[in-house]
């Protein structure tokens, strides 16, 4: 399960996130490509975008359920 502490300064703010255990492996992004960004350079994904609509949620908790290292939280600050 990802972890708040953890949660990587890319990351807008909000309730979901993206943590350091991150793999860079991009499922996130082909799930939700308007809300996930790969940083090559540090090797892992966060959240660019807080989902604005249900099908982004939707998408968000998709990504969540097929991390392959859980990297991905929605315990965050609510905006």
């Amino acid at each position: 399960m990802a972890n708040l502490s953890k949660r990587t300064s890319l990351n807008v703010a909000g309730k979901y996130y993206v943590d350091f255990t991150c793999i860079c492996c991009g499922i996130c992004t082909l799930i939700a490509p308007l809300n996930f960004f790969i940083n090559l350079n540090e090797e892992y994904g966060y959240i660019c975008k807080q989902p604005e609509t249900k099908e982004e949620i939707k998408a968000i908790e998709e990504a969540i359920q097929n991390c392959p290292v859980e990297a991905i939280g929605s315990d965050g600050e609510e905006l």
